[in-house]
């Protein structure tokens, strides 16, 4: 009786959660004392799970489910759990799963709880800590039904080796027209050197910069660390930057090791979906933007003058490093 944990990828890639789900899956199974088994769809990375304590991949091959289904694809993990008879299911918190998991859990009559950030505290009773009021506090979590579904808050527990002899299996499944509910007829996405799912940093602007003409500045920095782009919703709204760069409570949640917010004011909603990012660096020409009471770091002065420099500072620093 094993842990299943979902395990997400993309165009046959494991994403960067699909890593740290595995590390809690493994460690929810030491407290258990038994195996972690991985579910995943048309992955071609299937071995690399083993590095992270994954004893089993059950390998879902479909060319029906390339494509994320919500509903398709918690039928799946349905069938997969049955095999296993796996009582304890680990997703992530990612938008995708957070469509996916409430079905898995109605159709396994299971406890469902998102937003995890650390391991069971107990697991008799299974106690877990998740955040709460838009991560403004925690709450801890008792979860009394037979059958649970802990959703990971991406970035929180992190990414732990834990080399582990693999098997692979083929999982067939039992899919009919009906269980797809949803067809997609077009994926518009954001093409960049990195996602802000999956991004360790992250450079934000927001209408401080003044027009999309100057967004060269950010653009920049991210490239010289490796960032992914964002904006503020006003941004999007005006139609400078595509909606899918869009972060805060009614964007894309972000929880990267650093954030760095120019030109943000900080608006409430902003700063709740930004708030489990573990470093904030404000760069605003208001000393008293509400951004700056959230931060770790500010500068006040203007982007034009700032961020130039500080791409200077950091393309020298990385010569120097090389």
């Amino acid at each position: 009786m094993s842990v299943l944990v979902y395990t997400e990828s993309e165009n046959g890639n494991f994403k960067k959660s699909a890593f740290e789900v595995a590390s809690y899956a493994t460690e929810v199974a030491k407290q258990l004392g038994t195996t972690a088994t991985a579910v995943s769809f048309n992955s071609n990375e299937n071995e690399s799970l083993g590095d992270y304590g994954i004893s089993k991949v059950l390998h879902i091959s479909n060319d029906s489910l390339k494509t994320f289904n919500a509903n398709a694809y918690a039928l799946a993990v349905v069938q997969a759990a049955k095999q296993e008879g796996a009582t304890t299911i680990i997703v992530s918190s990612s938008a995708d799963t957070k469509y996916m998991a409430p079905l898995l859990a109605a159709a396994l009559e299971a406890g469902y709880v998102p937003n995890v950030v650390a391991a069971p505290e107990s697991t008799s009773p299974f106690t877990v800590k998740r955040t709460a009021f838009s991560n403004k506090g925690f709450a801890h979590t008792q979860i009394h039904t037979d059958h649970k579904v802990i959703g990971v808050s991406n970035n929180s527990f992190g990414i732990h080796e834990n080399k582990t002899e693999v098997s692979i299996e083929d999982l067939l499944i039992s899919l009919k027209d009906g269980s797809f509910g949803t067809k997609s007829v077009e994926i518009d996405k954001v093409i960049g050197k990195a996602t802000i799912a999956d991004a360790e940093i992250v450079v934000s602007a927001g209408r401080g910069l003044k027009g999309p003409e100057n967004w060269g500045i950010i653009e920049e920095l991210a490239d010289v660390l490796g960032a992914a782009t964002a904006c503020s919703k006003p941004v999007s709204d005006l139609g400078w930057r595509p909606h899918g760069e869009h972060v805060g409570q009614t964007g894309k949640p972000v929880a990267s090791n650093l954030y760095i917010a120019i030109g943000i004011s900080g608006a409430i909603q902003h700063l709740a979906g930004v708030s489990s990012s573990k470093i904030k660096v404000v760069i605003n020409t208001d000393p008293e933007a509400p951004f700056f009471k959230a931060a770790d770091y500010g500068i006040v002065g203007d982007a034009f003058e700032v961020v130039p420099a500080l791409i200077e500072k950091l393309k020298e620093f990385k010569a120097q490093n090389a």
